[in-house]
């Protein structure tokens, strides 16, 4: 996947989104992760790691999870440009992933070896991430510790499972991702004011 996939399904006179080009990494620049919360069509989790240059990206329809028992289904998607890290705000009716974008989790990650020197870790991440068993550590405001995505399957598949190992940031407790969204949070004010209406109850007679 390229960001020339990304480009082609988007017209950037009509949506805000960035058209940025690849991220020249420093050699000591950590690499960043961030996962948006889209409700387009369906409400999603994008999930984003920065490797290579660009956002390497899965859809995760129920969100991550801290509780080492969750599987969640992620459908890898193209590539996103660096500068959608910060991106918020909303895609315009008509263009691809219409609908609003806000940032749920940031920060920065490397591989659970942490190896010091940020271009020998990013090559055991793509390593990982090309044999479709992808290792790696957290360092964000809600998600903290060790992480990994499989691909189901074949090597084609896009299908991957998001998974928290066991470690002292790991839950037993049922964890929701919904959650832990303030309340006033632009798709939640927007699920506040279109909550489908309640089929009138019928009266006994």
């Amino acid at each position: 996947m390229s960001l020339t996939t990304y480009n082609k399904k988007r017209d950037f006179k009509k949506t805000a989104e960035p058209s940025g080009d690849k991220n020249n990494q420093a050699e000591d620049e950590k690499l960043i992760f961030v996962i948006q919360r889209h409700k387009a069509s369906h409400l999603h989790y994008d999930f984003r790691l920065e490797m290579d240059g660009v956002l390497k990206s899965w859809a995760v329809p129920k969100g991550p999870s801290l509780n080492p028992q969750d599987k969640r289904l992620a459908m890898m998607v193209e590539d996103h440009p660096y500068d959608y890290k910060d991106f918020a705000g909303v895609i315009p009716e008509g263009n691809y992933g219409a609908g609003i974008v806000e940032i749920w989790d940031s920060g920065t990650y490397t591989s659970l070896e942490q190896k010091e020197n940020a271009k020998e870790d990013e090559k055991l991440l793509k390593a990982g991430l090309e044999a479709g068993n992808l290792k790696f550590v957290l360092h964000g405001k809600k998600l903290k510790g060790e992480f990994a995505l499989v691909r189901l399957k074949d090597d084609e598949s896009k299908s991957w499972l998001l998974i928290k190992h066991r470690d002292k940031f790991a839950v037993d407790e049922a964890y929701n991702s919904e959650e832990q969204t303030p309340k006033n949070s632009p798709i939640n004010k927007w699920l506040s004011k279109n909550k489908p209406e309640k089929a009138p109850s019928k009266k006994k007679s």
